[in-house]
């Protein structure tokens, strides 16, 4: 069947009143005009329109025909397609439901699951704050003897590991017994005991860097702790299993410092799932109550009451206030967020974000921000982001640096006063994105920071790892040991150069290292390959140098060059348009499995037109 005649057919077939509420316009027309890249709205709107008949039909519905034609596609494994579908569809079919076509949430949702339409613009919106910004800057380092602050993140246990299990799987991750043949014993691929670069972590490694935290930083002030706990199995989560591990791993981390944790977009069933309170659904309410039961040890009641709200809180530290927010309400892969009409403040969090700021400012406090995600990727709506990045710009005296996790490797961004003329001069603020505990990007790791313990500024960046290709890594267990030391690789780069431990990294000597990897591609492939901590080497030349400096200088995530790869390719031959799967991108800690699927559906040409057709005929026979 081609979209022209076939989908048309369908429309004019489904007189529900929930079909004949969508926009009736000249589909042929705009279908048949306006497509002419495969980047075009047009084409991504007409699947839309498909989908939005199927999810007209309910919620059952739906799922069971979205898990059908998943499996007949064989675009997954069944028992992959049947939980991806069955937890993350009827959250899809909600919005599909409510969404205008075409319409600015519509085209979102385009790029989001199927790589088409090109961004819109940033709506926009002027963030209210209490009192103007003070003619303040960043403070002078102390000279005093430097702190410690822990940082980890992505640690993802899997409590179904087995040793002896195949690491070599169709799933997206392994070393479980899927299958007999899979199982200890029954395979060339064994899993050996401390994990696997194909399989999330072991127990056993998660204790081994508790252990080696403890030994390397006893007397760290804090411990900061950038989320997602939960594997990457994620078509077979549930809530009481997501609830037992939160609890073991924080039961885990008691001995370290006092642990500053947040909300993971894995931490949720389904995955990435975090209904803002406007939505007045609190389907997922369990997984604030389960962190800020498990985080009230270190925060204290009052913080985690707060928390126990939309997964944000403030604590104080000596004359530091550690904020912890829920960036899961800003992420593209929260499918509660594709709302009608898309709030501008998701739970009130920027305006609670303000007023800690300045209840931070006018105690003359400094500050840090700590959340999962970090809010100048990709995978932050750009609304969101240009709102967060004018409450930075405002609180810049404070806000002595940001930490992030979610990418799973060794990164860092700057944000600017101006992104149209970045430098040294205007950069304001650094965030520093922690690489993974979890293997599946490169050796484990965690960091330790030396820190000003008057200002707060960042004067080292230390990362240790356990070497995974250590030949004895398997027998005698991991051995945590230092990487580098970004003052030590990064400091001599730079003119003047910045070798003085008690010097803070600012946000202007980062600025500064990104145009020495402009000219030294010695030094921006050292930065790459540390990105994977040295396990996976990669060339990155010419255009991918390029889009990776802007990525680091955009902690708005509008200017970070980012470009869209569609996911479908539409092609018209003779007056018809046809479909064809495109590059169907998936991040490493996406969390979502239906979307890739969705798109590899959408992309079988004739495909949705008829299970909307045969859902239709079982509808009526129901």
């Amino acid at each position: 069947m081609k979209l022209s005649c076939a989908f048309l057919w369908c429309l004019q077939a489904l007189t529900l009143t929930s079909a004949a509420a969508i926009e009736n316009r000249d589909l042929a027309s705009t279908i048949l005009g306006e497509i002419e890249s495969a980047a075009s709205c047009a084409g991504c709107d007409a699947v839309l329109d498909i989908l939005k008949l199927l999810a007209a039909l309910g919620n059952t519905i739906f799922v069971k025909t979205l898990t059908e034609i998943c499996i007949l596609a064989k675009a997954d494994d069944k028992d992959v397609c049947t939980g991806a579908v069955g937890l993350e569809g009827p959250i899809i079919a909600q919005d599909l439901r409510a969404m205008s076509i075409p319409s600015h949430t519509s085209q979102l949702f385009c790029i989001t699951f199927f790589g088409l339409c090109p961004y819109p613009p940033v709506t926009p919106y002027t963030v209210p704050f209490p009192s103007p910004k003070p003619p303040t800057s960043r403070p002078a380092v102390s000279g005093q003897p430097p702190i410690q602050v822990v940082h980890f993140s992505d640690i993802h246990v899997d409590p179904f590991y087995e040793t002896g299990a195949s690491y070599n799987c169709t799933k997206p991750i392994c070393c479980r017994p899927y299958t007999s043949a899979e199982a200890p014993g029954n395979n060339k691929y064994p899993a050996g005991p401390y994990g696997n670069t194909k399989c999330d972590a072991p127990v056993s490694l998660e204790d081994s860097m508790y252990a080696a935290i403890k030994q390397i930083a006893p007397n760290a002030a804090f411990t900061l702790f950038t989320g997602d706990i939960v594997d990457h199995a994620v078509w077979l989560t549930n809530q009481t299993q997501n609830i037992k591990d939160i609890n073991d791993a924080y039961t885990r981390m008691s001995g370290l410092p006092p642990v500053y944790g947040v909300v993971g977009n894995h931490e949720s069933s389904p995955t990435n799932a975090f209904p803002p309170t406007a939505l007045k659904n609190n389907v997922e309410q369990w997984v604030y109550d389960t962190l800020s039961a498990d985080w009230s040890r270190w925060i204290g009641a009052t913080s985690a009451l707060a928390a126990d709200k939309f997964g944000a809180y403030s604590v104080i530290n000596g004359n530091l206030r550690v904020i912890s927010i829920n960036t899961n309400l800003y992420y593209g892969g929260n499918y509660w967020l594709y709302e009608k009409t898309m709030e501008t403040d998701p739970s009130g969090q920027f305006a609670w974000l303000v007023s800690e700021l300045q209840a931070a400012e006018n105690s003359g406090q400094r500050a840090y921000i700590i959340g999962h995600m970090p809010m100048g990727m990709g995978d932050a709506f750009r609304d969101a982001s240009n709102y967060y990045s004018q409450i930075v710009n405002r609180y810049s005296a404070t806000i002595a640096a940001e930490f992030w996790g979610h990418t799973h490797t060794d990164q860092f961004q700057i944000a600017y006063s101006n992104y149209t003329a970045q430098s040294y001069s205007n950069a304001l603020e650094t965030s520093y994105i922690c690489p993974s505990m979890t293997p599946t990007s490169g050796h484990p790791a965690f960091r330790v920071y030396s820190i000003d313990p008057v200002t707060y500024g960042v004067l080292d960046v230390i990362t240790y790892i356990a070497n995974l290709s250590d030949p004895n890594y398997q027998t005698t267990g991991p051995v945590w040991t230092q990487y580098y030391s970004a003052k030590d690789e990064y400091g001599p780069l730079v003119t003047p150069p910045l070798t003085d431990p008690a010097a803070e990294l600012t946000p202007a000597f980062w600025h500064n290292l990104t145009t020495v990897f402009e000219t030294s591609p010695t030094a921006f492939r050292n930065y790459k390959n540390r990105q994977t901590r040295g396990y996976f080497p990669t060339t990155c030349t010419g255009t991918c140098q390029t889009q990776e400096i802007c990525a680091i200088r955009a902690a708005e995530s509008q200017y970070n060059c980012a470009t869209i790869t569609p996911g479908i390719h539409f092609r018209k031959r003779d007056e018809v348009i046809e479909r064809s799967q495109g590059v169907i991108e998936v991040g490493e800690c996406e969390g979502s499995i239906l979307r890739p699927i969705l798109a590899k559906l959408a992309a079988k040409d004739g495909l949705l037109e008829e299970a909307v057709l045969k859902a239709r005929a079982r509808y009526r026979k129901e």
